[in-house]
């Protein structure tokens, strides 16, 4: 349990760098069976869920001393018996490695803990099947048993999760044959092309199109080694930009990238539309957070994992916040959108849950009190971040969990909260 104040944060902080990206890394050294050298990579339970799982195949990864620099050496990878790898919390490591493991051509099972094990996998382990792998799973959900080659052939799949897709590209250029996938729905397109830089990056060749809903991939391809310097976290950033805004403070996030590909970035015109002010130097941006927020309508569709911070910020805000197109919140660590609207009662928010979101009726006000993390990281912090808003205390019943994606969270948040 976490006891926080309220204190409004104000200061500089430097956010750890993007858990979605570090796992590409990862993943994408692993399979390029070469030497990589990751500079700059997040250290925290997901990342380390991934690492872990490159290690299960035979790879070599050192550390320096700062944890700055990860050296990876894939090139003893041979994997010839059958071969079963604990995913842990990781939803991404999961969902990005099953396409990929079919390349190893043995039995791959992939599982995890309760909450993953409770996260649908149906969707991409059917049109693993039509591309020709050998799937045995456990009613839609893991632990997953694979067995590849992808052969090719074409799939029609529902990704109501955007890692699905991205398995498949990353997976699908190691197949044998050619692959075609047509996405009959997508949602977080961001991390898609998030993916497609890294296939960029790789020389590796596909076609895609505009909207994302139809690829083509062909086989027999190769990753080969690379040395890449992954830029920070939007998501974890989104905490601390919240803050100042709710807050009515001013504080600086450094070691961001403007143009990185991450789709958490849009959270900026989101707060600058509620009121915040937004000011850019270099690789650091500036929020400053006017007397009070006002709603509004925000479409979450592409950046769902921004639902938990906007929640809270939406009720310290004045006037009615509609977040919404987002059903896949409903899927991740938990139903985030019944658990933010269960938290945001009890510390005597009104709103409303809806199929695809929440409103809520901000008065500018949150008296504060008990509320649940649910073992989610980002509501753990979203909850944590309202203390800047609060006018009693918020009691977070176990605060753990932030170390999935930000092991530093809540140093950095003591730090600034002066």
């Amino acid at each position: 349990m976490i006891r926080l104040t309220p204190k409004k944060p104000h200061g500089t902080v430097t956010v750890p760098a993007s858990k979605s990206q570090t796992i590409r890394a990862f993943l994408i050294a692993a399979f390029s069976k070469e030497k990589s050298i990751i500079r700059h990579p997040l250290l925290s339970a997901d990342t380390l869920s991934a690492i872990n799982a490159v290690k299960a195949m035979g790879a070599e990864i050192t550390f320096s001393d700062d944890n700055e620099t990860a050296h990876v050496d894939a090139t003893a990878i041979d994997v010839n018996t059958p071969l079963t790898i604990d995913a842990g919390n990781s939803g991404t490591t999961e969902y990005l490695l099953l396409p990929m493991a079919a390349s190893l051509g043995v039995d791959v099972t992939i599982t995890g803990d309760r909450q993953l094990c409770s996260r649908p996998v149906g969707p991409l382990a059917g049109a693993l099947a039509d591309l020709g792998v050998e799937v045995h799973d456990m009613g839609g959900k893991p632990p997953i048993t694979i067995k590849g080659p992808i052969k090719g052939g074409s799939t029609v799949i529902e990704c109501r999760s955007s890692q699905y897709l991205s398995g498949l590209l990353l997976g699908a250029a190691l197949g044998e044959g050619d692959s075609r996938i047509d996405c009959s729905l997508l949602y977080e397109k961001p991390y898609v092309t998030l993916t497609l830089g890294w296939l960029q990056k790789q020389g590796i060749e596909f076609t895609i199109s505009d909207d994302y809903e139809s690829a083509y991939v062909p086989g027999g391809q190769k990753y080969h080694g690379f040395d890449e310097y992954i830029a920070g976290d939007w998501s974890s950033a989104s905490f601390f930009l919240a803050m100042a805004a709710m807050g009515g403070t001013e504080i600086t996030v450094k070691g961001l990238d403007k143009d990185d590909p991450q789709g958490d970035k849009a959270i900026l015109s989101i707060l600058e539309e509620m009121g915040a002010t937004i000011a850019w130097n270099g690789n650091s941006v500036t929020v400053s957070g006017p007397e009070k927020l006002h709603g509004g309508v925000f479409d979450l569709n592409a950046i769902p994992d921004t639902l938990p911070i906007l929640a809270v910020t939406a009720a310290a805000a004045v006037g009615d916040t509609k977040l919404t197109n987002v059903p896949q919140a409903r899927i991740k660590e938990t139903d985030r959108i019944s658990c933010m609207r269960e938290n945001l009662e009890a510390l005597g928010v009104c709103c409303e849950e809806e199929e695809d979101g929440i409103i809520i009726h901000g008065n500018g006000k949150v008296k504060g009190g008990a509320v649940k993390g649910f073992g989610d990281h980002r509501i753990i912090m979203a909850l944590a971040s309202l203390s800047a808003a609060a006018d009693e205390d918020i009691i977070i019943d176990d605060e753990k969990a932030a170390e999935v994606t930000f092991p530093s969270f809540f140093s950095l948040l003591e730090s600034i909260r002066k």
